[in-house]
């Protein structure tokens, strides 16, 4: 199981970066950071969806850009506005769209990372003489070569690699890992680094964002930058508050990614027409109720199904989709609910990080943001799929969700449920 190293750094002006800036704290702070390690900056914010269907929902996309605005005026950078509207609607939207009409539940802020902020955003600022994007990811980057962490606040790796035996910092406060030093070929050649750089979970395990980034691959992440990685929330919300950053104390966005505070139904309803059909006990095919669309429900969902238990201390759990008979499968929640729980499942589209793995081999798999990584056999039986066997069943795995798998904290690559 990978270690993680220790380094020393100084600082690096010559990398030239567009900070991703969202309006919220977190990528406030990220500036903030880069301004301060002496790289050259510039901020942006990405307009991906001004709510112009007048979908029901929270869009505050307006009060956002002055948010960010403000910070970037706050630290002292330039800020510039980026539409990117119709690459969304293309590649996210249309993704998200497809997916629930074909029985699917798809994750669009995994493709968000991937196709947005680190495809199209990353090529427009390659287009525009910057040589690398920075996000407010709780997530790490570290250089497997040298064995030495990469700064992604600017700093630099000072000294030849060793065998990761440098020592550490005097002071935990400056846990900054070093960048790839701009005299390098890895540097001036990001080709040369390929399958060279590792992505971990970040240091504030209850904010770790590794997971969404699991389908990048290693020519995009030689081009990302996690400024805060290293950071908890806390430590960047006082950051923020030090330098008088206008969010110090804004609340965290929820919603979809690239939509706001919309929930996921009433954005589904506006694109999805309601096609009903019936609601079918698992166990027994008895009919219960009538559902409103089956894209409207997901594996593991207890609450809004429409229908009640009539069983004191028992409710409700969509188990499965007949796509054919247009059925919405449900069971009495708990272990021996038909369809809920899963010790083997099958995984395609696989997307690697670094090096493909190609053999049998044990592993930890986060089933879903938020849930700890569990121990789970991987078994490859092509370049794109494979049957994970989990040490212990999962509840819920929805095809069409994602699946990360790490080794330790290094975040390996993911794919998608069958």
């Amino acid at each position: 199981m990978d270690t993680e190293p220790r380094t020393r750094s100084i600082g690096n002006p010559m990398e030239r970066i567009l900070v991703a800036m969202s309006g919220g704290v977190d990528s406030s702070v990220a500036a903030l950071l880069l301004a301060r390690s002496g790289a050259t900056i510039e901020a942006a914010y990405m307009k991906n969806w001004i709510n112009e269907d007048e979908i029901i929902g929270d869009c505050p996309w307006m009060e956002d850009i002055d948010d960010a605005r403000a910070c970037a005026e706050r630290i002292g950078i330039p800020f510039r506005v980026v539409n990117l509207m119709t690459d969304y609607k293309d590649r996210v939207v249309r993704y998200l769209l497809d997916g629930y009409r074909r029985g699917l539940t798809p994750n669009p802020d995994v493709m968000c990372n991937r196709e947005i902020k680190f495809g199209v955003f990353l090529d427009y600022a390659r287009a525009n003489g910057f040589d690398a994007v920075a996000t407010g990811h709780y997530a790490r980057r570290l250089a497997r070569d040298c064995g030495v962490a990469i700064a992604d606040c600017g700093l630099e790796e000072t000294e030849p690699c060793t065998s990761g035996d440098e020592p550490a910092a005097a002071n935990p406060a400056n846990r900054q890992p070093p960048i790839l030093n701009p005299q390098s070929e890895a540097f001036r050649n990001p080709q040369s680094a390929i399958r060279n750089i590792q992505l971990w979970e970040g240091t504030d395990k209850n904010k770790d964002q590794s997971y969404f980034l699991a389908l990048l691959d290693q020519q995009q992440l030689a081009a990302a930058r996690f400024p805060i990685g290293h950071l908890t929330k806390p430590e960047v919300r006082a950051l923020a508050a030090e330098a008088g950053l206008p969010t110090a104390t804004k609340k965290d966005s929820q919603g979809i990614c690239f939509i706001g505070n919309v929930r996921m139904q009433d954005f589904l309803r506006a694109y999805i027409t309601d096609a009903p059909g019936p609601i079918v006990r698992a166990d027994n095919g008895r009919e219960l109720g009538t559902h409103r669309g089956l894209h409207l429900h997901t594996i593991g969902q207890r609450k809004g199904i429409g229908v009640p238990s009539n069983t004191d201390g028992r409710a409700y759990v969509v188990v499965g989709k007949d796509l054919e008979r247009n059925r919405l499968l449900v069971a009495f929640d708990g272990p021996d609910a038909p369809g809920l729980w899963s010790a083997r499942v099958r995984v395609n589209s696989l997307s690697w990080i670094g090096d493909a793995i190609t053999a049998p081999r044990d592993l930890l798999a986060r089933v879903r943001y938020r849930d700890p990584s569990v121990p789970a056999r991987f078994e490859p039986d092509s370049e794109s799929s494979a049957e994970i066997t989990f040490a212990q069943p999962q509840r819920g795995l929805a095809p069409g969700q994602i699946l990360a798998l790490y080794d330790g904290e290094h975040l390996l690559g993911g794919g998608v449920y069958a």
